[in-house]
């Protein structure tokens, strides 16, 4: 028997209550778009086939999905699912495996779960369908499922159920499993003889029992088969995965003082024995090395942090920033495309863009490499041991030397020899008694008015 995979994931209807521009389906969880969740997990079955059916904002969908090489087809009309799944039919023109059909709006169901509807599919008893279930806490406008011992014996819509089926609690997550060679043979039968004209993908169910052929239900959680309809429904579906994200770092060794502020990517890798403050937030790209303390209120997209590095608190790091084992950023600092060697600190209120910071360097406060003049960006690159003193401005392209001093409050423009002292400010001067003058002279200025 072939047990080659397809999936068919729906994406075609409009999201009009999202009120965005933006396709719903593109939406993001976790700084990802929450149809590349899905596909992210269908692509764990190794599938001979990914089609998704697109329709409204089709160009948004279709330059998503291009990139990691996978079809669509295209739904013109919004004539329910059964329809929107007929549309994939081409696609899959000779295949004759298994096929999973998936919701680009309901983004967290898992590998295992479609493992599991496949398994079922294939079990000796045969069934023609496999449908994944759920019981919410309040069942509302689902269809419903009448089954005895995981076995269908009707699915409706509620459009279509009496109160009697409405009282079930079993509802059809609208995820099936399906061989191909029945799948597209029962939706030429669907017919749309219903309360809201249109051609309804569970009638599947009811054709093949009519055939004398039984389906089945597996259940999973309510919250597996989330859908997205909203905006409140994407931020219900986002605490949904942060809760599991923060779980799992935690199970991985990670201390979490206040597990409820933290906001992971769905990329962010975590080592052992860090520690995360309050109000740590992840964007996608963040790699954590063991042993980091990672202080409250800071910002993390793009970086690599070694192991034992401080970061935070209301630290900023950017795309492209590398902070060394050891290393040091403190409150008020941003990197960007930046590099902070191995035992190197800058621990207050500095920027470091487009530079490398040499192992064991301290970066005074208010120090700035001035990476940019307008048009072009240039890199400051700072030696080993080199120590910056505050209120700096490195104007880039500029070089201090390994162990060089630059003295506090200087604008550096030329390159810095190491072991050297760089001093460029303007020198400073003192006049006796002229405080009191200068007050002497306002005072009897303002009596005058």
């Amino acid at each position: 028997m072939d047990r080659s995979v397809a999936a068919i994931v729906l994406a075609a209807g409009k999201g009009t209550r999202m009120k965005s521009d933006l396709h719903k389906v593109l939406h993001p969880i976790a700084g990802r778009a929450m149809l590349l969740h899905l596909i992210d997990s269908v692509s764990a079955l190794n599938p001979t086939h990914t089609v998704v059916v697109t329709g409204a904002g089709r160009e948004q969908v279709e330059a998503a999905v291009a990139p990691l090489g996978i079809a669509t087809a295209l739904q013109a009309e919004q004539l329910g699912t059964g329809h929107a799944v007929a549309q994939a039919e081409h696609a899959l023109a000779g295949f004759a495996g298994d096929v999973l059909i998936l919701y680009g709006d309901v983004p967290l169901v898992s590998t295992a779960t479609m493992r599991a509807m496949l398994d079922r599919l294939n079990e000796a008893d045969a069934p023609a369908t496999v449908v994944l279930g759920f019981r919410p806490e309040n069942a509302g406008a689902y269809g419903r499922i009448v089954a005895h011992g995981g076995v269908i014996e009707k699915m409706v819509e509620y459009k279509d159920a009496t109160d009697a089926e409405r009282a079930v609690d079993l509802c059809n997550s609208g995820l099936m499993a399906v061989r191909s060679v029945d799948l597209f043979a029962l939706l030429a039968r669907v017919g749309n003889d219903n309360a809201a004209g249109e051609y309804y993908l569970p009638d599947i169910v009811m054709l093949a029992a009519s055939d004398g052929r039984k389906s089945a239900v597996i259940e999973t959680s309510a919250g597996e088969v989330a859908g997205v309809n909203s905006r409140a429904e994407l931020a219900a579906v986002e605490a949904d995965w942060q809760v599991q994200r923060r779980t799992r770092a935690m199970a991985d060794g990670a201390t979490l003082i206040a597990p409820e502020t933290v906001w992971f990517a769905h990329d962010t890798q975590i080592g052992r024995d860090v520690v995360i403050e309050p109000h740590v937030f992840f964007g996608p790209g963040v790699t954590v090395g063991d042993g980091v303390k990672l202080r409250g209120f800071s910002h993390i997209e793009g970086a690599t942090i070694g192991t034992g590095a401080a970061i935070g608190p209301y630290a900023r790091l950017r795309p492209g920033a590398v902070v060394g084992e050891d290393a040091h950023v403190g409150n008020f600092v941003e990197m960007k495309q930046a590099t902070l060697g191995r035992g190197a600190k800058a621990n207050h209120l500095t920027y470091l863009g487009d530079a490398d910071i040499g192992p064991g360097a301290n970066i005074g406060a208010g120090t700035i490499t001035c990476n940019y003049d307008g048009f072009f960006k240039s890199r400051t690159v700072i030696g080993a041991g080199a120590f910056i003193g505050s209120n700096s401005a490195l104007v880039a392209p500029v070089s201090i030397g390994d162990g060089a001093i630059v003295g506090a409050g200087s604008v550096i423009t030329a390159d810095v020899a190491p072991e050297a002292l760089a001093v460029a400010r303007a020198k400073q001067e003192s006049r006796v008694g002229w405080a009191t003058r200068f007050r002497t002279a306002m005072r009897a200025k303002k009596a005058g008015k």
